[in-house]
């Protein structure tokens, strides 16, 4: 058992190295449903409104996904315009 082990994890995260246990994923998703959830419940908004909400979120949380379990390299590789 290691003494230390969240300075192995600060040290690690600062050689650009991204550990995230399988828990904290899902609480993040968890977050972000019911947030979404909220929103679409308790605020007022056009329907077609929460629709392009509920799509800018699903795409974000997509990419995410996929940056974090290592499919899609860096979104700093994707250019829009020239």
């Amino acid at each position: 058992m290691e003494l230390f082990p969240l300075v192995d994890v600060l040290s690690a995260s600062y050689r650009g190295i991204l550990f995230m246990s399988l828990v904290s994923l899902v609480l993040i998703l968890v977050a972000v449903g019911v947030v979404l959830w909220l929103v679409n419940n308790y605020v007022p908004m056009d329907g077609k409104i929460k629709g392009i909400l509920n799509a800018v979120v699903v795409i974000g949380v997509v990419i995410w996904l996929l940056q974090v379990f290592g499919l899609m390299s860096t979104l700093t590789n994707i250019r829009i315009g020239k």
